[in-house]
């Protein structure tokens, strides 16, 4: 029998099998491989084994794990795999690998900008890779297996439905096709994780991670999957590139900006921003308006609105400068917000009016604080005031008209002539 040497020497003592099993749960294909090497030059080193451990975190439990499982399957090391030896080597090596990486800090950075890489994208990159590509045979082979068991599962649905009753081995049958049509789908989509994360690369840089990217992708890879027809003679790739573009477009257009655009209009917007780069690399300079909707013809007026809402917002947050210690809201004015100069002058203003209506008696006094608002700026007409004295209309305006004579005279107004010159 042919089986798991891992499986089967977890299998030999059940009383051990806990460390095994932490070393097959961490580090499944490869442990597989490592022992499979020893077994070929009948001796492992210890940088083999610490290239495995590389990618986890080399806690002490992984390190014995893995140097009995190496035990068990009857590989000899070339020196002893202490746990605690190795977890001192391991920062030390893990930091000048990747020194030694040309990619370190392009990985560190997620490579397009868009945050920082993680020990999983990287696990599930190499993980696809494992699976091999399909021949144009096999992808109509599953792409038949996926029909039949669509095929299967309406069937069975429409039994369960009782509209058509079915006996027990035609149920039967039907249930195996119908989970064969779900290998073979899980098959063909596993297959072409690859081309998904080839498109996303592309799409990097656009305000979402590369991750996010990837699984949009992924959706729309699974949405192919559903509807391709290998009938129409094209191949699986070409059907999936469409909707895979389709899903990471709009995801980009619905999730990677604070204010969501359309769809279409973020075509018009990444149409314009082309053309905009490419010459403003011909012409050295940036273009005009003009000059981008004669080469996108489109109105200058239409270019004008793109390029208004493809600029992104920012924070009030953002810190400006090297420091760090001030933020882009604290040089925004605020506009609602009266300048402190403006209140001082208000103040003063106030005062002086106050001076000058002190020099009138009481009641001409009110007449002029109810007719013009002063005091809570709500002024009256002559009616109400004359309500409230209870005397005329025209005996009202007789008292106004008096009163702004007196304050009209140069004794009196000059106090107030610098703040109308400064109004």
């Amino acid at each position: 029998m042919g089986g798991d040497p891992l499986v089967a020497t977890a299998a030999a003592e059940p009383g051990d099998i806990s460390t095994v099993a932490v070393a097959v749960a961490v580090l499944p294909v490869e442990l597989h491989h490592l022992v499979e090497l020893g077994r070929e030059s009948g001796v492992l080193t210890l940088d083999e084994v610490m290239e495995v451990i590389k990618d986890v975190d080399p806690t002490a439990d992984v390190i014995t794990a893995v140097r009995e499982t190496i035990e068990r399957s009857g590989v000899r090391l070339d020196e002893q795999l202490d746990a605690a030896e190795l977890l001192s080597r391991a920062p030390a090596r893990q930091a000048a690998a990747k020194r030694r990486s040309p990619r370190a800090q392009e990985d560190d950075d997620g490579g397009d900008g868009s945050g920082p890489s993680t020990d999983g994208v990287r696990m599930y990159l190499k993980e696809i890779g494992r699976v091999a590509l399909l021949t144009g045979d096999e992808e109509v082979s599953l792409a038949r297996r996926i029909e039949a068991g669509l095929v299967a599962s309406a069937r069975l649905a429409a039994h369960a439905s009782g509209e058509t009753p079915l006996d027990a081995v035609e149920v039967a049958r039907l249930g195996r096709l119908r989970r064969d049509g779900d290998v073979a789908r899980d098959q063909l989509t596993q297959a072409n994780l690859r081309l998904v994360v080839s498109i996303a690369k592309r799409y990097a840089g656009r305000g979402m991670q590369i991750l996010d990217l990837i699984q949009e992708g992924n959706l729309g890879l699974m949405r192919a999957v559903e509807k391709f027809d290998h009938s129409k003679g094209f191949k699986f790739s070409t059907y999936a590139t469409w909707w895979i573009r389709q899903a990471i477009t709009r995801a980009i257009a619905d999730q990677a900006r604070t204010i969501r655009i359309p769809v279409h209009m973020v075509e018009s917007i990444n149409k314009v921003k082309r053309v905009q780069r490419q010459m403003a690399q011909e012409l050295e300079r940036e273009p005009t308006i003009d000059e981008i909707a004669l080469h996108t013809d489109l109105a200058p007026d239409r270019v004008r609105e793109i390029l208004r809402i493809a600029q992104d917002p920012l924070s009030l947050d953002s810190p400006v400068g090297d420091e760090q210690d001030s933020n882009l809201g604290d040089f925004i004015e605020d506009e609602r917000v009266v300048a402190p100069a403006d209140v001082v002058a208000r103040h003063l203003l106030g005062e002086a009016v106050g001076e000058a209506l002190n020099e009138l008696t009481e009641r001409e006094q009110e007449v002029v604080r109810m007719r013009f608002g002063l005091d809570d700026g709500q002024p009256r007409t002559l009616e109400e005031v004359g309500r409230f004295f209870g005397v005329t209309r025209e005996r009202v305006r007789q008292i106004e008209s008096k009163t702004l004579a007196k304050l009209r005279h140069p004794l009196r107004s000059d106090k107030l002539k610098d703040y109308l010159n400064d109004a």
